[in-house]
């Protein structure tokens, strides 16, 4: 009888010296938890589905920043579709995918998610130079250039992540202590100066410079209220597209600090050696940025709630839909 019971707390029973014992929960908490994540997992992907509509169709919308909010929109659209479905089996007593698809997602992970970051910061780039060098930003962005530095950020990812992980990728399953883990080992101080410290300090940088630049602005409206009538209007018009910028980019700040600061600086100590299922509910908190994202970046827009209603309404398969005025 004892036997069948320590049979049944193992993952893989008929490997009794080397399985890994199922730690086991409620049914009606396991329950729960998938419902919970599935739910954030299915809302990230359509969120960020519309915004790949939005601007892949109209063609009012295919600017450089927009060209950006689509590659940020892609990359968390991966995230919702393949990095979150896994993450939940993660939360699962036992992995029973193999090694190889344990080292695999992770690495697809890193790409992905790291892709999110990036763009992030290329975005908060993108507000910047149009808020504090508005004279120079059609020079200095355009649509060519964005479009090279999507490239090369998606190739940087690739490439850092197989350099990050390649110990892993080279022998799959050397880190588990037991068959039914998924864990790897990865360097804790170089994860955190990459995913975290690096872009939270570029977006906190810029955010802070597009907030002295709009408030300096709103005291030379003051000062200049007697100025002719059309230098007004100019100096209202860059106000407000500052201050709207100025919003933005903080609440980026503040929801990028929730989802990242949980797994990062909650258990810093398990980055150093390793990650696994223990802490697999920080890092979806990590990733439920990505559901986020199109709320700050696009919900924001007028212009995004105008495509949503011509998707929504099927106008979209109309004739020259595309051709639709959205500003």
């Amino acid at each position: 009888m004892m036997e069948r019971l320590e049979e049944a707390e193992l993952c893989f029973p008929q490997l009794l010296n080397s399985s890994c014992k199922k730690h086991t929960r409620p049914q009606s908490e396991s329950m729960l938890i998938y419902i919970l994540l599935s739910f954030i997992s299915l809302l990230t992907v359509f969120l960020n589905l519309l915004v790949i509509v939005s601007i892949s169709h109209f063609r009012q919308l295919h600017t450089p920043t927009n060209l950006l909010l689509l590659s940020l929109a892609v990359s968390d659209f991966l995230v919702g579709l393949f990095v979150m479905p896994f993450h939940i089996l993660l939360t699962e007593p036992c992995w029973l995918l193999g090694d190889l698809v344990c080292v695999l997602y992770y690495f697809l992970n890193f790409i992905i998610v790291y892709a999110s970051v990036l763009n992030m910061v290329l975005i908060s780039v993108d507000r910047y130079v149009a808020i504090c060098d508005p004279l120079r930003y059609s020079t200095r962005i355009t649509q060519k250039k964005v479009q090279i530095f999507v490239l090369l950020c998606w190739s940087y990812c690739v490439f850092y992540s197989f350099l990050f992980l390649y110990e892993n990728l080279k022998q799959p399953g050397s880190y588990n202590s037991c068959y039914g883990e998924c864990v790897i080992n990865i360097i804790g101080a170089v994860d955190i100066v990459m995913n975290f410290i690096f872009p939270i300090s570029t977006i906190v940088i810029l955010y802070l410079r597009v907030f002295v630049v709009a408030v300096s602005q709103a005291r030379a409206m003051r000062s200049h209220i007697t100025a002719v009538k059309l230098q007004s209007s100019v100096t209202v018009t860059v106000k407000k597209s500052e201050l709207k910028a100025a919003r933005t980019l903080g609440v980026t700040v503040v929801v990028f600090l929730m989802c990242y600061c949980p797994p990062y600086c909650v258990s810093p100590s398990g980055y150093d050696v390793k990650i696994g299922s223990s802490n697999s509910f920080l890092m979806f908190v990590l990733l439920s940025n990505s559901c986020l994202n199109p709320v700050i970046y696009a919900f924001f827009y007028p212009w995004f709630r105008k495509s949503v209603k011509l998707i929504v309404t099927l106008e979209i398969l109309q004739p020259n839909s595309c051709e639709a005025s959205l500003l």
